[in-house]
């Protein structure tokens, strides 16, 4: 029924479910940058306990998505603030984390990777027609760079990597979805980046796979700190 209060999930689910629906509030700003954490606001905002919100709200501080701000008089938890320097940090982070897979995928079998090229292409010429206006909107140009990337990443990297890679994209999602509005303007310059990417995947050539995506983050880092050079950061005291 509408409105109708949910459950509470069970003991040993809680901690997660705190954890993901925090984090998919803050990804989405929901919780703005810079937002004091109210433990007790959170739990019946989320029907949960106290208990695995402060567990969450600790975990999140651990993958950067919460700091501790104190003062002279106390501290409290405060949503990790938008800055250009995390920004750059947190790009080249994940360039490298895809570096690794875009190895891994370029050294598969060749009928594979043409498989991968393929649907790299597709993806790729959607993002092309919107930069073009030639269909499209400038809506989905996140899911599609993100579908492009992930796909690499799970075709080359292991068990391991793929848990790097999931536990920080969305903190580049953070940024994406606060400030890629004003980023579409270089739609044309990020597609060409990425048609490097497949060139060195049809070839099998790691180094240039590597290159390519570590340069891709390079370069969307250096176009974020421009809009938020203008925009301002967020959050930040």
């Amino acid at each position: 029924m509408p409105g109708k209060k949910r459950e509470k999930p069970e003991h040993g689910t809680s901690l997660l479910t705190a954890f993901q629906e925090i984090r998919e509030l803050i990804v989405h700003g929901k919780m703005s940058p810079g937002t004091w954490i109210v433990e007790a606001d959170l739990a019946e905002r989320l029907n949960l306990s106290r208990t695995p919100v402060r567990a969450a709200v600790h975990w999140l501080q651990r993958e950067g998505y919460v700091l501790e701000h104190r003062n002279v008089s106390k501290s409290r938890m405060i949503v990790a603030p938008l800055t250009k320097e995390d920004a750059n940090e947190l790009y080249r982070i994940i360039g490298h984390l895809e570096g690794i897979a875009g190895r891994g995928a370029a050294g598969m079998p060749k009928s594979d990777r043409l498989e991968l090229v393929k649907k790299l292409n597709e993806v790729n010429d959607r993002l092309l027609k919107i930069a073009d206006g030639r269909g499209g909107h400038s809506g989905e140009i996140f899911e599609l760079d993100r579908t492009f990337h992930r796909m690499i990443v799970n075709a080359g990297a292991g068990a391991r990597l793929s848990t790097l890679h999931n536990a920080i994209e969305p903190q580049a999602e953070r940024y994406w979805r606060l400030y890629a509005s004003s980023i579409i303007n270089a739609l044309h310059t990020s597609v060409d980046e990425h048609k490097k990417i497949i060139h060195g995947l049809i070839e099998g050539d790691a180094d240039e796979v590597e290159a390519g995506l570590q340069y891709n983050w390079l370069k969307g880092s250096e176009r974020l700190g421009h809009v938020i050079d203008i925009f301002g950061e967020r959050g930040s005291w």
